[in-house]
């Protein structure tokens, strides 16, 4: 493992899909524990890390809303209700291996999770705690790509790491076609240009704004989030160029 990171403060944002067995649905012990012990080696090598989970494994807010019976409003809310479940999972799991965590909700749950509050989320950080951001922007209509980019501005982040299935960003979906290419890096404007998906156009363009980049690399290859915490080059890296 690498001795010392090269970003101090990272953002990671996780799918909720990381959370599941491929396919399914929910959460698979094993796969948790997966993100879990990656993120748990990023944090042991010294990085601040705060991590914005998805809640697509356990409610999809844009899916039901194109069924036309539910407001999109509403549906949103949903899914966000989903992240706070992914957050708490993902919370026992650091601290069962004995990081530290805690979850800060953009939705008032304070039963369960802190409510986001700035300041305190960088004495979190800065105390050792990884902080997990659950219930997106507290906004609907917000994906939480968006949030993760809100987030990583707002505590000042290094780098925003988009850990997916896939080794970095293609320029068409490798999955279905086998002489997709994957770029080794992209700017910011390249990237929105071309609309590769990878993260909705409001999350490149905040982090265009506040200049900090993004890495999309593979979150199931073992060692590679803290690998990138530390500067090894995997995936792509998007920036101003």
């Amino acid at each position: 493992m690498p001795d010392a990171p090269t970003y101090k403060r990272v953002l990671l944002k996780i799918s909720g899909e990381a959370l599941c067995a491929p396919g399914g649905s929910g959460i698979d012990p094993a796969e948790l524990e997966l993100i879990a012990r990656e993120v748990y080696n990023a944090a042991q090598q010294g990085a601040e890390v705060a991590v914005v989970v998805g809640g697509g494994n356990i409610i999809r807010g844009g899916t039901l809303a194109k069924t036309g019976k539910f407001e999109q409003a509403s549906a949103d809310y949903m899914g966000m209700l989903g992240t706070v479940i992914n957050g708490l999972a993902l919370k026992e799991a650091l601290e069962h291996l004995g990081q530290p965590a805690r979850v800060m909700s953009a939705l008032s749950v304070t039963s369960v999770a802190e409510r986001y509050i700035r300041g305190r989320a960088l004495r979190h950080l800065e105390k050792g705690r990884v902080i997990i951001f659950v219930g997106g922007t507290g906004n609907p209509f917000f994906t939480t790509d968006s949030a993760a980019a809100l987030r990583a501005a707002e505590i000042g982040a290094d780098v925003v790491l988009k850990a997916t299935k896939v080794d970095g960003i293609y320029d068409k979906d490798p999955k279905k076609h086998d002489d997709a290419v994957r770029y080794e890096t992209l700017t910011f404007q390249e990237a929105i240009e071309k609309q590769l998906g990878v993260m909705d156009t409001t999350a490149f363009a905040m982090c265009q704004e506040r200049d900090i980049p993004i890495v999309v690399f593979d979150m199931k290859q073992p060692g590679n989030i803290a690998e990138v915490v530390a500067g090894t080059p995997h995936g792509t890296r998007v920036s101003a160029g």
